[in-house]
């Protein structure tokens, strides 16, 4: 299917997409996609510590936990656009992995850097902030895990691990705006009521914020991702049949 720019919706990538988000909503309460649930949360604390180094902060230490919860702690010098800054980089720094995944995955091809990217990353924020033995040992155990896969896995298997974190990813984020933002007694205590503290700016309005924007993100790279030039048309993608068997 061609549309009047040129741009052409590839099914293929559609079916795949569709299918590992089912997969993912379908397994949501499943012990075995913890690992990744914990891998999308230390991709929100790491954006709130990208965050903090870019407005010219410390970040103190980052902590992962079995619930899913985390902190990232970080010093920041005075104003209140740099808190504005750091407390959003958390949920839309999800939304914003989601899409680079996405894109990164569907539009680009780059296969085993996308792997290999999330093992350095993981390594360097494990080495550098994590200050307790969980932590530590979630981001070098999930880094070398990524290594290896991204050093031995077939291109066929690397693509389907891909497309499925992609997707995942993306489903976390939204999922995390759902159930951290607009319910009413988690955003109590989430970034958006620590921020509303700091701006009063009441955090319904930073939950409206953050929500719209990620899901402008995601819808965007989505859309990107799923439309190729017509140049690019003939780009490989794993059989529909070898993500089914995984």
């Amino acid at each position: 299917m061609q549309t009047a720019s040129g741009a052409r919706l590839d099914t293929k990538r559609v079916a795949l997409l569709l299918l590992f988000l089912g997969v993912g909503w379908y397994f949501w309460d499943s012990r075995v996609l913890l690992p990744l649930k914990l891998l999308v949360v230390m991709m929100h604390e790491s954006g709130h510590a990208l965050a903090s180094l870019l407005v010219g902060g410390k970040v103190d230490s980052i902590t992962l936990r079995m619930d899913e919860s985390g902190a990232c702690l970080s010093a920041l010098p005075p104003g209140v656009l740099r808190k504005v800054v750091v407390f959003s980089a958390g949920y839309l720094g999800s939304a914003v992995m989601g899409a680079v995944l996405l894109l990164a995955t569907f539009r680009f091809r780059l296969c085993r850097w996308v792997l290999g990217a999330a093992c350095v990353w993981l390594a360097v924020m494990g080495v550098l902030y994590a200050r307790d033995s969980f932590t530590l040992l979630f981001c070098l155990g999930t880094s070398v895990v990524l290594g290896l896969a991204a050093k031995f896995l077939p291109s066929e298997v690397v693509d389907v691990v891909n497309l499925f974190l992609a997707a995942f990813t993306a489903l976390y984020a939204l999922f995390d705006f759902r159930d951290d933002l607009w319910n009413s007694q988690v955003r109590a205590g989430s970034d958006a009521a620590l921020l509303a503290q700091q701006t009063w700016v009441p955090a319904i309005v930073w939950a409206a914020i953050w929500t719209l924007l990620g899901i402008a993100l995601l819808g965007w790279a989505a859309y990107k991702s799923m439309h190729g030039e017509h140049r690019s048309s003939q780009m490989r993608m794993p059989p529909l049949s070898s993500a089914r068997r995984s």
